[in-house]
């Protein structure tokens, strides 16, 4: 047959209309599943799997439009394809092949990987219904920095921080916490939307114009349900009335909302200074401290030791000053500044035993340093006493229980926190790690998604969330957040990813370079690559550095399912005893 009567033939069959149709169909199909496949969470090797059978598909469907022709009578084969019939068989056979070496392909499942979940622990993990909202809730947003040089942003926030602690303080009302209600700043967000979002019948906002020693304050209490002012002020005032200013406002707030004190109860705020430019420092170095970085820090801490310098007795400053010296010092390895930090916690306490701030970075030292669990419980448990409210009591009780091995509890103490902060990346990434290590991986991978939504650029959160996938045998997809993330967490992630990937060589490369920058603050993380890849005496060896070191992360130790391959080896059980927590 010669190429002229091959290609006549070709149209007679309609073989070009049938491969047209074919290809315009597949098209249609893949754009379709690429939109609803992420709705559903499907994992993304089912729209490859589509895809390639979409292309295999497609000389099927022109060996098919060659050997069959369609007549009046319906679909017969033609005569002139008979011969056909066995390139149809052939086709089909290749097919079917390519399918079974895609699969054989895939990673396998991680051996490492946690057992399923007991059905009491992946029931505590559902999702929490959205709740009724509360007549009696509110949420307190960041004030609107308004001076001329725009430079009085902490000041500002600190008053909106302020005010929500001072109403905080009664129990009647339902406060949201400043992680959740600080996420709409600097965005155009209306109040319906931050109804919705935080669930409040009530917003308060309003602005700050600094000038000197001169405040203007204008501060609104607004109905979310139908954007109605209840009430607003405006307060012109020397910077040594500040406090003045905020028992006004809090007490207008709770009058407009019809509240009622209780016999003997009263709003008060135990992070005051009798000097004023102490406060402002104290209002900086809470700024600089939510940067969390090591340059944040400290700035923190000269900001703190400023304020200490004008009010040597200013237990806020105390305790704030304790948090970012066990901040840096974590990040750093740094022993010295350790015991530093559980220094000024104690000096805090001293200074203002009713301030509960003091007891709750007491409990954080002695948790993340020393292992004491039972004194860091009786610290929080004095917190929890003196502030029922405070709202860094359910992340620090949460961390307690995880240290001693209580997951379920745990899981449930973050999503009550959650209930009371939404938008709290923070609670959303530490449930989502939770999850993965009790092995509820959906539940796990929609919390820490949420956490991202939230703050994509979370170092902690990207390892976990690549975790999700690493842990399902999927170290392709948990790279993409593997890049992302830096720190000694993206090193040693990749490290990892590597491995499971069969690639040892980019594995060792990664973890050279780990070890060079990280040795320091990421003892625990370079134990975890260690036993991901199955060197046992490689990880106890960094394990026990990471205990030298006071290393944070051993609070987590128990939860833990990166170091699934050593724990049943005799050596983990005595490095928990040794650690003094218990088996």
């Amino acid at each position: 047959m010669s190429a002229t009567s091959f290609f006549e033939e070709l149209k007679r069959r309609k073989v070009f209309k049938a491969g047209a149709a074919y290809l315009v169909v597949g098209w249609l199909a893949v754009q379709a599943a690429s939109i609803a496949l992420p709705a559903f969470d499907a994992p993304p090797w089912v729209l490859r799997v589509l895809i390639l059978v979409i292309l295999l598909g497609f000389p099927l469907t022109l060996v098919m439009a060659w050997i069959f022709d369609s007549t009046p009578e319906g679909m017969k084969v033609d005569a002139g394809a008979i011969g056909s019939k066995r390139m149809f068989a052939t086709a089909a056979v290749l097919a079917v092949l390519a399918l079974a070496w895609f699969f054989r392909g895939q990673p396998a499942f991680q051996p490492t990987a946690p057992a399923a979940a007991p059905a009491a622990i992946v029931a505590s993990a559902a999702p929490v219904p959205t709740p009724k909202v509360d007549p009696n809730s509110i949420a307190v947003l960041p004030f609107v920095d308004m001076s001329q040089m725009k430079d009085q942003e902490y000041f500002s926030d600190g008053l909106s921080e302020e005010l929500l602690n001072l109403l905080a303080q009664l129990p009647q009302l339902k406060v949201i916490a400043r992680t959740s209600s600080f996420s709409f700043k600097g965005k155009e967000v209306d109040v319906a939307t931050i109804a919705r979002q935080l669930n409040v019948a009530h917003v308060l906002e309003g602005s700050v114009r600094k000038s000197g020693n001169t405040l203007r304050i204008t501060a609104q209490l607004v109905r979310t349900s139908d954007s109605t002012h209840l009430w607003s002020q405006t307060y012109d005032r020397e910077l040594t009335d500040v406090f003045k200013v905020q028992d006004e406002i809090a007490a207008a707030v709770v009058e407009a909302l019809k509240v009622k004190l209780l016999p003997g109860q009263d709003m008060s705020n135990a992070h005051r200074s009798s000097n004023a430019e102490a406060y402002n420092q104290y209002l900086l170095g809470n700024a600089f401290n939510d940067r969390e970085n090591p340059d944040g820090w400290r700035r923190a801490i000269t900001a703190y030791e400023k304020a200490l310098a004008l009010d040597p007795g200013y237990g806020a400053a105390l305790a704030g000053l304790s948090e970012a010296h066990a901040r840096l010092a974590d990040s750093e390895g740094d022993v010295a500044l350790m015991h530093r930090a559980l220094a000024d916690a104690q000096k805090s306490i001293a200074a203002s035993p009713q301030l509960a701030d003091g007891y709750i970075a007491y409990g954080n030292g002695l948790l993340a340093f020393s292992k004491d669990l039972a004194t860091a419980k009786r610290n929080y448990d004095k917190a929890l006493e003196l502030d029922p409210r405070h709202p860094a009591v359910p992340d620090s009780y949460a961390r307690l229980l995880i240290g001693e091995g209580k997951l379920p509890e745990a899981i449930a103490m973050l999503r009550q926190a959650i209930e009371r902060s939404p938008l709290d990346p923070g609670e959303w990434g530490q449930l989502g790690r939770m999850l993965n290590a009790v092995g509820d991986f959906p539940a796990a991978r929609e919390a820490l998604d949420r956490s991202l939504e939230i703050n994509p650029d979370s170092n902690v959160v990207l390892f976990h969330r690549g975790m999700n996938d690493l842990l399902q045998g999927r170290p392709r997809d948990a790279m993409v957040f593997f890049r992302k993330a830096g720190s000694g967490y993206g090193g040693a992630a990749r490290v990892m990813a590597q491995h499971s990937l069969g690639d040892a060589k980019a594995s060792q490369a990664e973890l050279d370079a780990e070890i060079a920058q990280y040795a320091a603050g990421g003892a625990y993380q370079i134990a975890e690559a260690y036993a991901w890849r199955g060197e046992a005496d490689k990880a106890f060896e960094w394990l026990e550095r990471a205990r030298v070191q006071h290393d944070g992360g051993l609070s987590f130790i128990k939860a833990d399912p990166l170091l699934a391959s050593i724990k049943h080896d005799p050596r983990y059980a005595a490095f928990l005893k040794q650690l003094g927590v218990p088996e």
